[in-house]
C-alpha cells in the first residue's frame, strides 16, 4: 500500500502512532466503549496549525502596499478591520485563513512570517 505524504504534523503523529501500535489500541478502546477518540479532527487541526510545504504566491501590487503599514515599527497592534486586512494578505500569499483574534504574539509571528515574503521584494526593487 502507497503511503501518503505528510501535509503537517498531525500525519506524522498519526503515522507514529501506527507505527507504535498506539493507533491500534486506541481504536480497539474506542470501538469497546463507543467514544470517538477524537483523532481525526485532532489530526486536522495540527495539520492546518503546523502545515508542510506551504505553496507561496506572490504579493500583488495592492496587498505590498498595505503590508507596508503593518511593517513599521510605529504599528504595535492590530484592530478587528486591520487583523482582517492582514488575514487576507496572508491568505493570498500562504493559501490559509487566519482567524481574528486577540492574540498579540500570533499575529505578530504572522506578520514577520509575511515580512520575510515582503523583504524579498524590497531587495529586488533596488
Amino acid at each position: 500500500m502507497a503511503k501518503r505524504k505528510a501535509t503537517g504534523l498531525g500525519d506524522t503523529i498519526e503515522a507514529m502512532t501506527e507505527a507504535t501500535g498506539i493507533k491500534k489500541a486506541v481504536e480497539m478502546f474506542s470501538e469497546a466503549t463507543g467514544l470517538d477518540c477524537g483523532c481525526n479532527e485532532r489530526k486536522e487541526k495540527l495539520n492546518n496549525l503546523f502545515p508542510y510545504n506551504r505553496n507561496i504566491n506572490c504579493l500583488n501590487e495592492s496587498d505590498y502596499n498595505k503590508l507596508t503599514k503593518y511593517l513599521q515599527p510605529s504599528q504595535s497592534t492590530l484592530n478587528p478591520e486591520e487583523q482582517r486586512e492582514v488575514s487576507d494578505i496572508y491568505y493570498n500569499v500562504f493559501n490559509y485563513r487566519l482567524q481574528i483574534s486577540s492574540c498579540s504574539s500570533c499575529w505578530k509571528g504572522k506578520i514577520e512570517e509575511l515580512r520575510k515574503v515582503y523583504n524579498e521584494y524590497k531587495t529586488d526593487e533596488v
